[in-house]
């Protein structure tokens, strides 16, 4: 029900943007109450967060993935075959093989140079890599109700979670025009008994929603779970998504996760395919992806504990601590911004694998976010001069080779930095020049413009193993 800002900028990517936002809420405050409505603690998103979207947009996931389906069958590049089935998979050095069953239409092969387990968390992939899964030991069973209200409705927070042991309940946001109850199951309560339309109306009761004033759209029992798999490549098979992690949903991170990793891996499998850059390109994919997951994991494991507490003397413990905390502090922010684990990018330089920012440029008569305006791909930024400038025939013959875009981008343009978002980047990062990686996080920086040749020497050092000195840089020229 929640994507964050850099999702929201994967989704731009992925040229669904102008269709999803309609569809959206953007979600200025997450609160969590005890039993009395006393405040535990606030999560507070801004209306623009680093890279152009909303720090937390509220939305359906199936009106997502109807538009996404819709991108797909639209793209000449995709085939898409619905109701097959993936029912063996052999492996060799060259590639994968992988027997399919389509209902009435028997068993066939087909070839792969390699094949990523997008499977969910009962993946067939998965055991073929052999894998094994590390699980925290952290669950619980929470039905979830999907609601259209019929009536216009004031919802104050927005999304809030109630934080009661007599049974813990989160109230959210589905976007526009849909609400989203979610209530843990209780010891001795059997799955079958909660998974009811009788007991979606009698916990919805309470909050003034019943079949009178609103449509039940969907309810079913989930068992969120804390758990990540150690391996997440073996030669050419590949896992992401909840095949390849799962996380309870209380930071609102498992989607995000998921699609973190399929931009992660795009890029990576495009200059792979293209041959563009060798194979073992993706075996940075586990090593930066992992430790995110891992930490998000660990927090939402964390504010699972705050809320699934049922202990009358642990509840009374905890609200002692938090409400005092609460009312003392100011708004907490959203989860912070990770940086993704060691893989692609300069070593030593502070910046590499933190995410970059995306704001409102201008170029010609285009206004809008930067990869609308100016492109996608590896992104090499500077306030001072057009970096491609600074670069040798060869290199900048390279960068384009990568797919690489350049930008003077400045409050006097050429690339008009609308907002001052750049502007304020690079104060605050004290550097010259910086390349973004096609997954929007950063490669590496220049301290001068001196240095810019240095970068895109190490990301072909980086991209493809080999060492290029580049020429002693001369002035720049524009």
């Amino acid at each position: 029900m929640h994507f964050d800002h850099e999702v929201g900028r994967i989704l731009q990517a992925a040229g669904v943007a102008r269709a999803i936002a309609p569809t959206t809420e953007p979600a200025d405050l997450y609160e969590w109450r005890n039993a009395s409505g006393q405040t535990l603690l606030r999560f507070a998103s801004r209306p623009s967060g680093r890279s152009g979207w909303p720090e937390a947009s509220m939305f359906a996931q199936p009106e997502l993935e109807r538009l996404l389906d819709a991108r797909v069958r639209a793209l000449t590049t995709v085939e898409l075959h619905r109701a097959h089935e993936v029912v063996g998979i052999e492996t060799s050095a060259a590639d994968v093989k992988l027997t399919i069953a389509a209902a009435g239409r028997g068993r066939r092969e087909c070839r792969a140079r390699y094949v990523i387990g997008c499977d969910g968390a009962n993946s067939f992939v998965r055991p073929h890599l052999g894998a094994t899964v590390t699980d925290l030991g952290f669950f619980f069973d929470w039905l979830i109700v999907d609601v259209l209200p019929r009536e216009p409705r004031t919802w104050q927070p927005l999304n809030l979670q109630i934080c009661d042991p007599a049974r813990p309940t989160t109230l959210v946001s589905g976007g526009r025009g849909r609400r989203r109850w979610e209530f843990m199951r209780l010891p001795d309560e059997s799955i079958e008994e909660l998974n009811s339309v009788e007991s979606a109306w009698r916990l919805l009761a309470p909050w003034g929603v019943a079949p009178d004033n609103a449509e039940l759209e969907r309810h079913a029992v989930y068992r969120f779970q804390a758990r990540w798999v150690d391996r997440w490549r073996s030669g050419r098979l590949l896992l992401a998504g909840d095949a390849a992690h799962q996380m309870p949903p209380f930071a609102g991170q498992g989607m995000c996760s998921g699609l973190r990793d399929a931009m992660n891996l795009a890029w990576k499998l495009d200059l792979v395919l293209a041959r563009k850059a060798p194979g073992e390109l993706l075996d940075t994919y586990a090593s930066e992806r992992v430790p995110h997951v891992r930490a998000l994991i660990e927090f939402s494991m964390e504010l699972g504990k705050v809320i699934c507490m049922t202990d009358p003397a642990q509840v009374a413990a905890r609200d002692q601590v938090m409400v005092a905390a609460a009312a003392q502090a100011e708004l907490v922010t959203q989860p912070p911004s990770l940086s993704i684990g060691p893989g692609l990018g300069i070593e030593g330089d502070p910046r590499a694998g933190e995410l970059f920012v995306q704001g409102r440029v201008r170029l010609g008569d285009a206004t809008g976010l930067f990869d609308d305006v100016v492109g996608r791909g590896f992104a090499l930024l500077s306030p001072a001069a057009n970096p491609l400038a600074l670069l040798d025939t060869a290199s900048s013959a390279l960068f384009a080779h990568f797919g690489g875009v350049a930008a003077r981008v400045s409050a006097d343009g050429p690339v008009v930095d609308v907002d001052g978002t750049y502007a304020r980047w690079f104060e605050g990062a004290g550097v010259a020049a910086v390349l973004q990686r096609p997954d929007f996080y950063v490669f590496g920086t220049a301290p001068t413009l001196a240095d810019v040749p240095q970068l895109i020497a190490a990301l072909e050092r980086e991209l493809t193993g080999t060492r290029r000195l580049p020429p002693a840089p001369g002035p720049p020229r524009g």
